[in-house]
């Protein structure tokens, strides 16, 4: 179980809650199609995120933010996930009781509130998530300050949580692969004044209401919030959906719809949170991304190594690589950083897996390479076969030899013939792809839903599909029997390969698991770069998030650069990594990182410090025993990318920084590079990537300083001396 949060609460605040029982509702329906063809045959909150089913995630969530009842809203699939509750161990916990409520015909969020509302369970104010939400933050000072504010104006009826998430500039999406969000918000009140997830991106502009200025003294409009979709609602939340039938969409019409209604008043207020984590599953894209930042432990306690419902504990090895104890790992199999591997699994002989998980009961054979990939139970790969960022479901089997290109999605049970390619961005199921659409508008959070189809799960050996398709198939399906399977996946193969969306290839690649194409990137990244020069000779620029008030002065602007700075790091870091595991070329990182650059308004110092961490990060996370290795490392990374790094050294101050960015480094992030530092020094002395001068000038400058910031001079006075006495006799 995990450790209940917020232990030092305040006396008033757990009054408050000792009144009545805090409740939540957790919808299990996404009511969305974003993640077919495998939610045609399981509930998305079932499907393993890191080996555990994304609801477990939610409830235990739930459970350790002091939620004492949790009404569990069932609808596609609902056997599949009461039957999961019932067998597992949240039904029966003291302090935290679990019931489900289910339907057949609910076909949208606002659908499953007005039916909670009809059953009179609600008895005070609540917590709305959906169950593919993970977080661990605190509930209690976002309970308490919609408590107060509830107090003084009986209109405030929700609190939505938001955090910061910088959208990336070239494809204007967060990096949970969902569209830039606009919303303006009263910086005193944190009233929610304005909502937009379909505003004119790509252009940069938005419409607000005179009005909406007017009426507001000061408005802080922002394009870096990411909504986290967990609301802390009133019961009149309830009460208003049962009004309005129109209400299907929890943000595009509820949301949306109380900020434009001037009749009734209510209103909508946001949290922010900064050091907890919370995110929604929305997409493939965001189910990568979630993924890797549960393994990396961004969401402490809910970790792999934790025990805590629905999971088995792994043991945390090296490099952020997680091995459950009973692992069959042959001796020349190499596994990589950042990847977790199941209970009852066992891999072959020079198989490589990196940045991957691998379920429970998966048999790996020999000479297979799995990069970036997520392979869930008892799934059965070949000798031979190479998988790239790809999903591949419970009981697939890939043939000797088989690829899964990037983007790939192998739903349940398919088999892939011997030495055939799965194209990127394919999509292959047992399953034929439905071509009778739901006309209902798009519902819940998904704005490209169509409705759930009611197919059976498939359950069957390949030999006896055709049965169980007899009802599905043409005539001329049936009679032609596993040839039709066979024409689609290769010699040996079972299963349908879909074909793509309304939104082609280009739908595929802003939301799948597989990093975006070098070639797509330098597109838009051109695009973007043009429009943003254009913009700014234009003087129409508007910043990425400000406040909209005369003569107003942001005393928290030191820290928000600071901030900004951070995440111009991680997103410069991202797409270094990206570019050695891709071997992307170094023009196109150039273009990547300029882009970033007149994003985010910083310098080529800014970015030549965020390069130079980038590499040194590589270099300490690549295995090393001793320090002499880390030497090593850091100069194999060094002579490899040293032209990168020197295309933003044009002066010598920028060296400078250089070395100032390697005492922070030193000091703080990576300090086994601290009794390094001379050594690492000389080294970018002998690549050219930093003159004498620039070295000289630094020691300079060092002489001034204090004497507890000397430390590293001191560390490098003989190298110093002898820069300056080979100086001298050059004169």
């Amino acid at each position: 179980m995990v450790a209940k949060k917020g232990g030092n609460r305040g006396e008033d605040a757990e009054d408050e809650l000792k009144r009545e029982p805090l409740q939540a509702i957790l919808l299990a329906d996404s009511f969305a199609t974003k993640f077919r063809p495998i939610t045609l045959e399981r509930p998305k909150v079932l499907l393993p995120l890191v080996n555990v089913p994304m609801i477990d995630y939610t409830l235990a969530w739930l459970e350790s933010a002091g939620v004492e009842e949790v009404f569990v809203f069932c609808c596609a699939h609902s056997k599949q996930v009461i039957d999961y509750l019932k067998n597992s161990k949240w039904f029966g916990q003291p302090n935290f009781a679990v019931s489900t409520i289910e339907s057949h015909d609910s076909i949208s969020a606002g659908d499953a509130l007005r039916l909670i509302y009809e059953r009179h369970v609600i008895n005070g104010d609540f917590i709305l998530v959906t169950g593919d939400t993970v977080s661990n933050m605190p509930l209690i000072q976002a309970l308490k300050e919609h408590k107060e504010r509830r107090r003084k104006d009986n209109n405030a009826v929700m609190t939505i949580v938001i955090k910061q998430s910088k959208p990336s500039s070239i494809t204007n999406q967060s990096r949970l692969g969902t569209e830039e969000l606009f919303m303006a918000i009263d910086p005193d009140t944190k009233q929610l004044l304005y909502y937009e997830d379909k505003a004119d991106d790509r252009k940069g502009t938005i419409s607000l209401d005179k009005g909406l200025l007017m009426d507001n003294a000061s408005i802080s409009l922002h394009n870096d919030k990411q909504d986290c979709y967990i609301d802390i609602c009133s019961p009149e939340v309830l009460s208003l959906f049962t009004d309005n039938f129109d209400y299907q969409h929890l943000r595009r019409h509820f949301v949306k719809g109380l900020l434009v209604d001037d009749i009734m008043g209510y209103k909508i207020f946001s949290h922010e949170i900064h050091s907890s984590y919370a995110a929604r599953i929305d997409n493939y894209r965001s189910y990568d991304t979630i993924s890797k930042d549960i393994i990396q432990r961004w969401t402490y306690p809910l970790v792999p190594d934790v025990q805590f419902f629905g999971n088995c504990a792994s043991k945390l090895e090296r490099r952020g690589m997680y091995r459950a104890s009973e692992v069959g790992l042959s001796r020349s199999a190499q596994i990589g950083p950042f990847t977790v591997i199941g209970n009852g699994t066992s891999i072959g002989s020079n198989t490589e897996i990196s940045d991957s998980v691998v379920g429970e009961d998966c048999v790996i054979g020999s000479n297979v390479s799995i990069e970036g990939c997520y392979i869930w139970n008892n799934v059965t790969i070949e000798n031979g076969c190479k998988l790239r960022h790809a999903i591949v479901c419970d009981g697939v089997i890939m043939k000797s030899g088989a690829v899964l290109e990037p983007g790939g999605v192998l739903s349940f049970k398919v088999v892939v013939g011997q030495q055939f390619i799965v194209p990127a961005y394919s999509k292959v199921s047992l399953l034929q792809q439905p071509v009778i659409k739901d006309s209902d508008e798009e519902l819940e959070y998904d704005d490209n839903s169509s409705g759930i189809i009611g197919i059976p799960s498939i359950s069957s050996t390949p030999e006896k599909l055709n049965d169980q398709f007899g009802t599905k198939l043409s005539d001329s399906q049936r009679r032609a029997g596993s040839e039709s399977f066979l024409y689609q996946v290769g010699d040996g193969g079972v299963g349908f390969i879909w074909s793509l969306g309304e939104g082609g290839h280009e739908e595929e690649w802003r939301h799948s698991v597989a990093p975006i194409p070098a070639d797509k990137l330098i597109e838009i990244i051109r695009t973007a770069t043009d429009e943003l020069e254009i913009s700014n000779q234009d003087g129409n620029f508007l910043p990425p998030s400000g406040e909209l008030e005369p003569d107003s002065v942001d005393n928290d602007s030191d820290e928000d650069a600071r901030d900004d700075y951070s995440y111009f790091e991680k997103e410069v870091e991202a797409t270094f990594l990206r570019a050695v595991h891709e071997n992307v070329k170094e023009d196109h990182i150039i273009l990547e990182v300029n882009a970033l650059r007149l994003s985010y308004n910083l310098t080529s110092t800014d970015c030549a410090s965020a390069l130079f961490y980038s590499m040194m990060k590589l270099a300490s996370d690549t295995p090393h025993d001793t320090p002499g290795e880390l030497v090593k490392n850091v100069a194999t990374v060094i002579t490899k990318w040293k032209q990168l790094l020197k295309d933003y050294l044009s002066s010598i101050d920028e060296e400078i920084e250089v070395i100032l960015k390697f005492e922070e480094l030193c000091l703080e992030s990576t300090k086994e590079y601290t009794p390094l530092f001379v050594q690492v020094l000389h080294l970018l002395y002998d690549q050219d990537v930093i003159q004498e001068k620039a070295i000289l000038d630094w020691a300079s400058e060092k002489e001034e300083a204090e004497e507890s910031d000397k430390l590293f001079l001191k560390q490098a006075e003989k190298f110093i001396q002898w820069l300056n006495e080979a100086s001298e006799e050059e004169d």
